[in-house]
């Protein structure tokens, strides 16, 4: 099955949504293009359209798969199990039903758990790894989705992402605009997924999704000690370094994990880089993807601490 898309922001064709069954239920993805494959795994509250902006920039040489993960955008929300591994074997079967048989992951935030989890259990299906900052290197996250895992956190989301709450919110939001302000591609794509929550059965795969890797202390899965067997797999790290969701100082951490890692800060951006800076984000992964290594002049220096962001010192 296929949604019909309708033009987008400059007249640009939305990539056709398409629908299949999986384990029993309903999940959306998109499917474009030929070439050696990748397949974008977005983060908690993301949907496929965290990436489609880039789907033209690639799909010409590459086929570009991104689903909604279970309980995320167009996707079914069953209750069930939402851990890192559970959404990895549904990304696996999903290339099987499409007949690929490798990809070059590229996952962000919670999608970069997701990811890592993949390369552990199906090291032989991956070509390359990217990660956009990515959970799974520290404990340290937002207060905000801590608050997430609390007890009676189920009888708050509803009040909050509530439509009173909501309409009152994009008000104060449309006042400001009046006086020159505009949300950034972070604050939008933050509040794109806030607004999902407006149905019970988003917000309960949501709790179950983040209480997975989430608990009040902070993040409760680690990819230390789960290297992939075998060769390794060449990785870039993508972060920005005004990311308030996860510190940029986790960037560091990805050598513990993959050695020979490359790890590219993005001056200025925060927790959504690939979209803050889309055309640099497309060149990076475009020349990863040819070469395996970082593009020219980028280089994995600029040391920012574990849990907060150094501006003095950066990459690019």
């Amino acid at each position: 099955m296929t949604s019909s898309p309708a033009p987008g922001p400059g007249g640009r064709t939305p990539p056709t949504v398409r629908l299949t069954a999986l384990h029993g239920h309903d999940l959306s993805y998109v499917d474009s293009g030929t070439g050696p494959a990748i397949l974008f795994i977005h983060g908690l509250l993301g949907s496929h359209e965290n990436w489609t902006h880039l789907v033209d920039k690639l799909d010409d040489r590459h086929r570009v798969v991104i689903p909604d993960l279970f309980g995320h955008g167009a996707s079914a929300k069953p209750v069930g199990d939402y851990s890192l591994g559970a959404h990895a074997a549904v990304l696996r079967d999903l290339i099987d039903l499409l007949g690929i048989d490798r990809v070059t992951l590229v996952g962000h935030s919670l999608g970069g758990g997701i990811a890592m989890q993949f390369c552990y259990l199906f090291p032989q299906r991956v070509e390359r790894l990217v990660l956009v900052a990515t959970g799974g290197l520290g404990r340290t996250v937002s207060p905000l989705l801590r608050s997430a895992t609390l007890p009676g956190a189920e009888l708050v989301l509803p009040v909050i992402a509530s439509s009173w709450v909501r309409e009152r919110v994009e008000g104060i939001g449309h006042v400001a605009s009046w006086f020159g302000w505009r949300a950034g591609a972070d604050a939008s794509a933050a509040w794109q997924g806030f607004t999902s929550l407006s149905d019970a059965e988003s917000r309960r795969a949501f709790l179950a999704t983040t209480r997975a890797v989430i608990d009040p202390g902070g993040q409760t899965v680690s990819a230390r000690g789960h290297l992939p067997s075998g060769a390794p797999i060449p990785t870039l790290v993508v972060w920005g370094t005004r990311d308030r969701m996860i510190p940029v100082g986790h960037a560091n951490r990805a050598h513990e994990v993959f050695p020979d890692a490359r790890v590219v800060l993005f001056e200025g951006a925060g927790h959504f880089p690939h979209l803050e800076q889309p055309e640099r984000f497309s060149a990076v992964l475009d020349e990863f993807i040819a070469t395996g290594t970082t593009p020219p002049g980028a280089r994995p220096e600029g040391q920012p601490s574990e849990d907060e962001p150094d501006n003095r010192r950066r990459t690019g």
